[in-house]
């Protein structure tokens, strides 16, 4: 925990670094055509994460954060992706903060431990288990 700004009260420290953040597309194909070829992105990953499911992955040059192109039909959350060391721990602080997850911790077969949560204007927070990692 650091010293928080209010009262001298610590505050928590569950984020490590930025992994990504996603965009909502209506086309995978033409945006990633436009993030690659127009905006210059290198495609870091363009696969199928489960029949159905797509998603692309791009980094802008020099950037060690991805934007991550998904769909609304895919389901897969639209939000920024943020690093933490244990995602369990920060799943439990939330909790305790007050500040429940929208679902335990998903722990998916090649992927880090991960789940989400609001923040006070309803906008989806990602927090995934790991430390960032040089571009």
């Amino acid at each position: 925990m650091t010293e928080g700004a209010a009262a001298g009260q610590p505050r928590m420290t569950l984020t490590t670094g930025i992994f990504s953040v996603s965009v909502e597309v209506t086309d995978l194909d033409r945006a990633k055509a436009f993030y690659e070829d127009v905006l210059g992105c290198e495609v870091v990953m363009d696969a199928e994460l489960w029949p159905g499911v797509r998603l692309v992955e791009v980094r802008p040059p020099g950037s060690p954060v991805l934007v991550a192109l998904v769909t609304r039909e895919s389901g897969l959350p639209v939000g920024v992706r943020y690093w933490t060391g244990s995602a369990d721990a920060a799943h439990a602080a939330l909790t305790a903060a007050g500040s429940p997850p929208d679902s335990e911790v998903l722990h998916l077969e090649g992927a880090p431990p991960m789940f989400t949560v609001a923040d006070p204007d309803g906008n989806t927070v990602i927090l995934l288990e790991g430390r960032p990692t040089p571009a």
